[in-house]
């Protein structure tokens, strides 16, 4: 299964993230908008990776193991080139900040819980958060070089801080039941 059209997606992803990180090294609206559609359709592919590995029954181990190694790549690929370039300063550079902390802590949390044979389901909120997460990122790529009618910043922004809060609820409930298996 390793040349699956869903492992296949998501190894997209990741090879996703040089172009866009090498864009933001480039001068120019045409850049933000290249890195934003590598990036949309980075985030698109997160989708459809699992929705085909599930409908045509091509879940893997190692789709299982790259799919969310890919989406933390490309989060924290981002969030550190906006906080590099000046994207994401200030304040705004507080959640992005919570929300690295949080990936590394629920990755962690589930190697230990794997090791015990716990499986630790994406929660529905979860999703939501890394929806949230996506659209924050993308307008904030996009920056300064959106249409002036359109507060790109400040919509990026404030998703952020929304995604933010999401990492916190849903870092929390990973924490919650990963500590039961801890204390026992």
């Amino acid at each position: 299964m390793l040349f699956s059209l869903p492992n296949f997606l998501t190894l997209l992803r990741i090879v996703a993230i040089l172009p866009i990180v090498g864009l933001f090294y480039v001068d120019g609206d045409w850049a933000r908008w290249t890195a934003f559609g590598l990036f949309a359709v980075a985030g698109i592919t997160d989708f459809f990776d699992g929705y085909l590995a599930r409908a045509t029954g091509q879940v893997s181990k190692l789709g299982r193991f790259l799919d969310p190694i890919a989406d933390k790549l490309l989060i924290a690929a981002v969030i550190l080139m906006l906080v590099a370039s000046g994207g994401l300063s200030g304040l705004a550079v507080l959640p992005g900040l919570v929300i690295l902390i949080r990936e590394i802590t629920v990755s962690g949390l589930r190697e230990f819980l794997a090791e015990l044979r716990v499986g630790m389901p994406v929660s529905g909120l979860a999703k939501w958060k890394t929806t949230i997460q996506m659209l924050a990122l993308g307008f904030l790529i996009v920056g300064g070089a959106g249409p002036a009618v359109l507060p790109t910043v400040l919509i990026g922004e404030v998703l952020i801080w929304i995604a933010a809060l999401l990492t916190v609820i849903t870092g929390f409930d990973y924490l919650r039941a990963g500590l039961k298996h801890m204390t026992e």
